[in-house]
């Protein structure tokens, strides 16, 4: 699959729309802590974002303890930043939503 890697204008303006996330200072990834009641919210929140990113064929980097998880997207075979990743951010996004009080 082709991974067109997006322009730093595109990425500012992404990341004004997308609530919380962070951009690295390399400007190669984005990354947001997730926090959820316990930790079966966060599992469940996991395991939606994983069928997502496998419909995707694209896989974050995370990291759970008990109720949070750490999130980072980046493309690796570019080097930075693509569609694939704010894709998967926003079904993150629609995930966590499901899971807040």
């Amino acid at each position: 699959m082709k991974y067109e890697k997006l322009e730093p204008a595109a990425i500012d303006q992404i990341l004004e729309e997308l609530g919380g996330w962070t951009l690295a200072a390399d400007r190669l990834s984005i990354s947001k802590m997730f926090k959820f009641r316990n930790f079966v919210e966060a599992f469940g929140f996991m395991t939606e974002a994983a069928l997502a990113a496998e419909k995707f064929n694209h896989h974050p980097e995370w990291f759970n303890v008990y109720s949070r998880v750490d999130v980072k997207l980046t493309t690796h075979d570019v080097g930075g930043l693509t569609d694939h990743d704010v894709k998967l951010a926003r079904a993150m996004e629609k995930a966590a939503a499901r899971r807040v009080d």
